[in-house]
């Protein structure tokens, strides 16, 4: 059975766990019918618009 020879430190245990907790940017696409940037797979808050139907009518907040 394999045993450590030593204690694994705090800073070389917490280096390892930092590089796998670091979080990520979500994917932004341009929508297709009014190019604002919007997550994958979601219907555009702008326009209302998701693989070219009309999903929902957006309200005018302007």
């Amino acid at each position: 059975m394999a045993v450590p020879r030593a204690k694994t430190s705090k800073a070389r245990t917490h280096r390892r766990q930092s590089i796998n907790m670091k979080l990520t940017a979500p994917t932004l696409v341009a929508c297709g019918n009014c190019g604002n940037p919007v997550l994958m797979h979601r219907v555009c808050p702008k326009c209302g618009f998701y693989r070219g139907r009309q999903v929902f009518a957006p309200e005018n907040n302007g």
